[in-house]
Formats: structure tokens, C-alpha cells, sequence
């Protein structure tokens, strides 16, 4: 099999991406970042889903973003709550994470190189979503082009490509979910035999992981897990243990 660094954030996204990578038959390796968030369930949920899909390898990486701020994830900024849909998809909201994803996918890039593997995985989604600027199709271009401009492996593939081979080699960044609707997401995952309970998506939980139920990303999974006609495995596994 194919190796392939998946981003894994431990959310619903990212875990359906990283089934679909095994599904497709890569040989999945699974990178989180401890990166200063208010919570550590995601990292939890994180490696969850890493032991239930089964991945070759999982890393999480520490970086400390707190350190600049300007983001409610990693500072006492108040998280959004309570927001309408038209609200959330409208504009850059306090949760967005200055140059998350950028930094996400450098470090994807760099175990890439070293694993000798052309295929980064990445769950972002410009339909559903809060509308991050490193969501959209156009910062994924951008990122696969400079990923195939500045790397050792890059510059071997576009030699190759000039010599006439098939197939370069050529650094991929597979955006699968990009043009989902949380719904579709949703769909996808079911059909591969994905366990949301082991997923987190909260941007605000209790210390136990139970999600606010309030938050950007507290509504848009239950307006997907609504539309499906499903309940959300992870608001039944606490209501269970709750009873």
C-alpha cells in the first residue's frame, strides 16, 4: 500500500477522511498537534479513531500557538454560541486559528518527504463550515502548488514529468470532503463503517468531553447528523452514561 499522512484532528471530519484514505488503500499515517487548544478531548478522540480505523503509525506534535493568540481556541476569547447557520457561514469567526492549516500541512509535508510517500490527507470543507480561509479550494491549490515548488520530492517529480514519465510523482493534497455538505460527510462515513461516538467536534466541552451543544461546530454536526435522519452516536453514548 501507498503511504499517505492524514491530518487528524479527532472530529468528524477528519476521522471520515481518514477512513476514506484506508478505504482507497493507502497506508494510513495519522498526525495530530497538541497546538495550545483549550481542551485536549479532540487529542482523545484523536487517537480513538486512530486504534478503530487503524492507522501505521500516530503522531502529535506540540507546537504552542497560545502564544500569539487571536483565536478563541487558543486564548479566554468567548467561543460563539448560539449563532444562526446564516450567521456562521457569514464572515471569519473568533474560532479561526491564524494559519492553522498552513502549519498543519507543513509539517504533513515534511513526514511526507521522509516517508517517501506523495499523498496528504486533509478534511477541510468550504460548503458546511465556519468560514475559515484555509478551508477553501483555492488555499488547498495554492498549498499543493508550493508543495511540488519548494521540496526535494517536488523538484524529482517535475524532472521526471519533463523526461516524459507517466506518472512524476507529483505531491497531492486530497481534499475529499471539500465540496460535502455535513450531511454528505456524514453519509460517506456511515457507509465505510465509521463510529461518530469516537469523534469530538466541540469547540467548548465539559472536562469529560461532553459537547455545549451550542457552539459553530456543535450546530453545524447536528444539522448534518439531522438531515441524515441519524441520531449523533456521541450525544447517545452520554445520554447512556448519563442514565
Amino acid at each position: 500500500m501507498k503511504p499517505a499522512v492524514i491530518l487528524l484532528s479527532g472530529g468528524l471530519d477528519s476521522a471520515t477522511v481518514l477512513a476514506i484514505a484506508r478505504a482507497a488503500g493507502f497506508d494510513p499515517y495519522a498526525l495530530s498537534f497538541r497546538y495550545g487548544q483549550r481542551h485536549a478531548v479532540e487529542l482523545a478522540a484523536a487517537r480513538q479513531v486512530a486504534a478503530a480505523v487503524g492507522v501505521t503509525e500516530h503522531v502529535i506534535i506540540e507546537i504552542d500557538l497560545r502564544r500569539f493568540g487571536g483565536s478563541a481556541l487558543t486564548s479566554d476569547l468567548p467561543v460563539p454560541k448560539d449563532r444562526s447557520l446564516a450567521a456562521i457561514s457569514d464572515g471569519i469567526p473568533s474560532t479561526y486559528v491564524p494559519a492553522r492549516n498552513t502549519l498543519f500541512l507543513a509539517y504533513a509535508l515534511a513526514w511526507a518527504e521522509t516517508l517517501s510517500a506523495t499523498d496528504i490527507f486533509i478534511g477541510v470543507n468550504a460548503l458546511d463550515y465556519s468560514g475559515y480561509p484555509d478551508c477553501r479550494p483555492e488555499f488547498i491549490a495554492a498549498f499543493e502548488q508550493l508543495a511540488n515548488l519548494g521540496t526535494a520530492a517536488g523538484v524529482g517529480a517535475a524532472a521526471r514529468a519533463a523526461a516524459g514519465a507517466d506518472d512524476p510523482g507529483r505531491l497531492r493534497i486530497h481534499a475529499p470532503l471539500i465540496d460535502l455538505t455535513k450531511a454528505g460527510i456524514i453519509q460517506r462515513g456511515l457507509a465505510l463503517g465509521l463510529d461518530y461516538g469516537l469523534t469530538s467536534s466541540c469547540y467548548d466541552p465539559n472536562p469529560h468531553g461532553r459537547p455545549c451543544g451550542r457552539c459553530d461546530a456543535c450546530l453545524l454536526r447536528a444539522k448534518g447528523f439531522a438531515e441524515v435522519g441519524q441520531p449523533d452516536p456521541l450525544l447517545a453514548r452520554f445520554a447512556s452514561a448519563a442514565g
